[in-house]
């Protein structure tokens, strides 16, 4: 596993962020995150919802370094992503982060090993072609390895993705809606392997709109309008839903 040190400090520290958009010509900006705070511990997994057009979505890239603030400070691992040079914040993503999201983003000339392996391979690190066979079989697809993504249904693909980040070592897990497209019980393993996966020093940042998904966290925050309306501890799914209504209906209002 790829170790950054944190000092003692959270693994994701975010203090007084924003995040404004240009829109078309003759349009006023739109703010879509303000003022934004909030700090990810090792170990922790953490699960953003609310209503649609809260801010999930971006709040989630911005902490991930995928998308630039407009304002306050974003650190990793103690390290401020604005002060890093775009090579030093492109190998700190691949060595210490690793994505799941809805669209699966495999690369459909590569079989599901070779997916799974790929970003060991980048980083040209020991032991990463059996890094990924192992994490193959922690996902219940070591029978499926040499199948090539588009042979796989949408569950096993999503499987692999989290395969992946297994196999690199990531210490911070980012997955936006990554059981959006898949069915009930497949949606089951997939949050499953996520909650595994947060222990230790790796720690799993999740956006949802499913209710139970959030409900498996340690932490949920409620977003309404780019900001964090309510923080929820070790809730129910119950506690989730009505957290998110409760936004729902101070956006309508405001």
């Amino acid at each position: 596993m790829a170790t950054f040190s944190h000092n003692g400090g959270g693994l994701i520290e975010a203090e007084s962020l924003s995040k404004v958009f240009d829109s078309a010509k003759g349009s006023a900006p739109v703010t879509v995150l303000r003022d934004v705070s909030l700090r990810v511990d090792p170990g922790e997994m953490v699960a953003i919802v609310g209503p649609s057009g809260s801010g999930k979505s971006t709040l989630l890239y911005c902490l991930a370094g995928l998308e630039p603030a407009t304002s306050g400070t974003v650190s990793l691992f103690g390290r401020d992503l604005a002060a890093l040079r775009r090579n030093a914040l492109a190998k700190l993503r691949r060595d210490a982060i690793g994505f799941v999201f809805q669209a699966y983003n495999l690369i459909p000339s590569l079989t599901a090993a070779e997916n799974a392996g790929l970003p060991g391979r980048l980083a040209r690190r020991r032991g990463a072609a059996s890094a990924a066979r192992e994490s193959m079989r922690a996902v219940g697809l070591s029978e499926r390895g040499g199948f090539l993504p588009g042979r796989l249904s949408g569950g096993q693909q999503q499987r692999v993705a989290i395969a992946r980040v297994l196999a690199s070592g990531a210490s911070l897990v980012f997955a936006d809606e990554p059981t959006g497209a898949l069915d009930t019980r497949t949606g089951e393993q997939v949050l499953s392997l996520l909650r595994d996966a947060a222990s230790g020093e790796r720690s799993v940042v999740l956006v949802t709109h499913d209710l139970e998904a959030a409900a498996r966290a340690d932490r949920v925050l409620v977003l309404r309008d780019g900001l964090i309306h309510s923080e929820l501890i070790a809730p129910t799914a119950e506690d989730v839903l009505e957290a998110v209504r409760a936004a729902g209906e101070g956006a309508s209002a405001a």
